[in-house]
């Protein structure tokens, strides 16, 4: 597996556990829709620009 691949593979992880984590805490009360659906849009912007800077190479 070359860097950028396990870059990639990192990313992918991230992203599942703080999808999870939002969820989880939205599904508890702990944060609101507007709350949780910006988190998720911060952390797909973040795996975007691992994926698109993988896919440049």
């Amino acid at each position: 597996m070359s860097e950028s691949e396990r870059d990639l593979a990192t990313a992918v992880e991230e992203f599942l556990s703080e999808a999870e984590r939002v969820y989880d805490e939205y599904d508890d009360g702990y944060v609101d829709a507007d709350a949780a659906l910006s988190r998720l849009g911060d952390n797909i912007s973040t795996l975007r620009d691992v994926y698109e800077g993988e896919a440049s190479e």
